[in-house]
């Protein structure tokens, strides 16, 4: 008999064990899977007003246990209380978004001669879910809920780093009185339990979020058997600042658009892209803002950055930084146990820099200056990626035209928000296939099946 996988849950903000958690191997792993698939038969047959009830259920469930959800992820992630409890409300949002969607997965009736002709929606089947470590908690809610509104069962892995919330949804999940095998949660490493959901043949689908390396090589096995993907992957954003905007908020709020969780956030403005003719006063007034930045303890109120996952990420987000680097200025960060790393403005950078070309993951912001409209789209496109991105300006005109010049799925103006469970999100280029949230999901997790009714003697 082989010794159990176990894996040590750690506090990055402290680096104390939480708890051992067990992971699944392949045999775990496919019997998961005849769960589901057993599961599958009887769930997509539930009447869409029941389903509907059930997933209220579930988010009432996750709703009442908002405040413990976001303790584990606090201790589990290191993300601050007040990033935990909008993420635990998320969650409890994006589920009851998704439990009107049973009753409204309306088909088409399509004019034709000699008969009727119907479309219908339906589930695909058993649905693999594969959850970064960096937002665990809602990215699991985006799949897990339109998946089990649209009929389909759901295996979610959460990431090895990170499993606690996604176990305590599970929980919820039963509680709430979704049937067994409809939802179920299985830690597990990547090149196991995430390989087995590319290659058995019973998971009809696959999600992940993740890094666009490990992507590409999940789209190429789920291609022998051309099995449906959705990717969330990796991203470079652009934060655009004009001379005509308002200074003094895109100055104030950029850091919060790259420090948020520190750093580690796909949607990330990773690089400021400021017009040169307003450069050095955008510099002088992003410093204090930079500085200002609460870097701490998670579980203060008052703290607006917390640590990195780890010990072997923090160096790799230092390796964006060697001792040569063109560090503008810096923020504070704790001594003493926790995976801290200082909030740091590279400036000025080169364009093909390592910490201007690639994802740093990490709270490290390169800031280049533009010479118009023009430059700005050159430079901004200039990457892989295509996630998301802000502009700041006035001029309604040019926040069009740049909206429409700049390649990525998710821009805000005047802003930096990127999620809304009411809208779709996704990327461009490497940066994913696939939309999650809004009713655009539902088109993940449905296919159209078409019947025609001859009404011919």
């Amino acid at each position: 008999m082989t010794e159990p996988d176990l894996f040590e849950v750690v506090n990055p903000a402290t680096e104390e064990v939480i708890t051992t958690v067990e992971l699944a191997g392949v045999a775990e792993t496919d019997a998961a899977v005849a769960r589901a698939r057993a599961a599958f038969d009887t769930w997509r047959r539930v009447a869409p007003a029941d389903r509907a009830r059930l997933l209220r259920a579930f988010a009432a469930a996750v709703d009442a246990d908002r405040e413990h959800l976001a303790a584990l992820e606090v201790a589990n992630a290191g993300h601050t209380i007040g990033n935990a409890r909008w993420e635990a409300g998320n969650a409890r949002d994006v589920i009851e978004y998704y439990a009107a969607a049973p009753e409204r997965l309306f088909g088409r009736q399509i004019p034709v001669a000699g008969g009727i002709d119907v479309t219908f929606q339906e589930p695909i089947g058993v649905v693999g879910v594969i959850v970064p470590w960096n937002f665990p908690m809602p990215i699991a809610a985006w799949a897990l809920a339109p998946a089990l509104a649209a009929g389909n069962t759901v295996i979610v892995k959460p990431a090895e780093l990170t499993p606690l919330t996604a176990l305590r949804l599970g929980e919820l999940a039963r509680q709430a009185g979704i049937p067994e095998g409809v939802l179920q949660v299985l830690p597990g490493r990547g090149p196991v339990v995430g390989q087995r959901f590319v290659t058995h043949p019973d998971v009809r689908k696959v999600v992940f979020t993740g890094s666009t390396r490990v992507g590409k090589e999940i789209m190429a096995g789920c291609a022998a058997q051309v099995k449906p993907v959705t990717l969330e992957l990796g991203g470079k954003s652009a934060n655009i600042v004009f001379a005509d905007a308002d200074l003094a908020t895109a100055a104030a709020t950029a850091p919060y658009a790259v420090f948020d969780n520190a750093g580690q956030d796909c949607c990330a403005r990773s690089r400021i892209l400021v017009e040169a003719s307003v450069f050095d006063d955008f510099m002088a007034l992003l410093e204090p803002a930079v500085r200002g930045v609460r870097v701490g303890d998670p579980t203060d109120e008052k703290t607006e950055m917390g640590p990195l996952i780890s010990a072997a990420h923090r160096e790799r987000v230092s390796s964006y930084v060697p001792d040569a680097s063109a560090v503008a200025f810096r923020g504070s960060a704790p001594e003493g146990p926790g995976f801290w790393y200082p909030p740091t403005v590279l400036a000025p950078v080169r364009h093909d820099d390592r910490a201007f070309t690639e994802e740093v993951f990490g709270p490290v912001v390169a800031v280049v200056p533009f010479r118009d409209e023009e430059d700005a789209l050159r430079i901004a496109n200039a990457t892989e990626y295509g996630l998301s991105g802000s502009i700041w300006t006035r001029d309604l005109g040019r926040a069009l035209r740049v909206s429409r010049g700049v390649e990525a799925g998710n821009l805000s103006v005047n802003s930096h928000s990127s999620v809304r469970y009411t809208t779709p999100f996704g990327g461009f280029k490497q940066s994913g296939l696939g939309r999650e949230l809004g009713p655009d999901a539902l088109d993940a997790f449905t296919q159209t099946k078409n019947v025609f009714i001859s009404t011919e003697e």
